[in-house]
């Protein structure tokens, strides 16, 4: 889940000062520390994933919706290649992630697409969807 939606869910809105956000997602939900809250939160505002209003910070719900659905795509396909393999999903996502030392910041669902491949699964039903 992303770490945006959950701190919407635990505040129960989608509005918080700058301060409040850093700190639900460092201390209250312990997802990460105080400078990658503060990353997340600048990333976010230039994506769009949240807008400045009156010195608050507003959850844009339609784009945080299109990143939940980006992330159940990668887990899809975490969950296949896993199947496929008779691995757990934690090897997957090592896997995956020693492909990223390999071929460099690319993103995770082309990433995951690629070990499957390197792999031998076969990715065929994933390769429509895969946004290059």
């Amino acid at each position: 889940m992303h770490p945006i939606k959950r701190a919407v869910e635990y505040k129960g809105s989608a509005e918080f000062t700058r301060s409040e956000l850093v700190g639900i997602l460092a201390f209250s939900l312990r997802l990460m520390d105080v400078k990658a809250a503060k990353e997340l939160i600048a990333k976010s505002l230039e994506e769009g994933l949240l807008e400045e209003r009156e010195g608050f910070l507003v959850v844009n719900k339609a784009l945080l919706a299109e990143e939940e659905a980006e992330e159940d795509f990668f887990n899809e396909m975490v969950t296949h290649i896993a199947n496929s393999l008779g691995w757990e999903r934690e090897e997957v996502l090592e896997g995956i992630k020693s492909m990223r030392e390999r071929y460099g910041d690319l993103d995770e669902k082309v990433l995951a697409y690629l070990f499957g491949m390197d792999k031998g699964v076969d990715m065929s039903r994933f390769k429509d969807r895969l946004e290059l």
